[in-house]
């Protein structure tokens, strides 16, 4: 058995209070890790090409409010 099969299966046992907390924490785990790849990507100049898209998008008027 894998180690991510015996997480699943030691996640089915939780108890639901357990499972509530489980789920805030890796909520927040995998948030922090999305947050790291775009810090990553935007220091590396990963996202340069699709912010210069939306300046120039938004200098020709393609863009709008809410």
């Amino acid at each position: 058995m894998s180690n991510v099969e015996d997480i699943e299966k030691a996640i089915e046992k939780l108890a639901p209070g357990e499972l509530a907390k489980f789920r805030a924490w890796f909520d927040a785990f995998d948030a922090a890790r999305f947050d790291e790849r775009i810090e990553r990507d935007a220091r590396d100049g990963k996202l340069d090409g699709l912010a210069a898209q939306a300046l120039a998008a938004h200098r020709n008027g393609r863009t709008g409010g809410l």
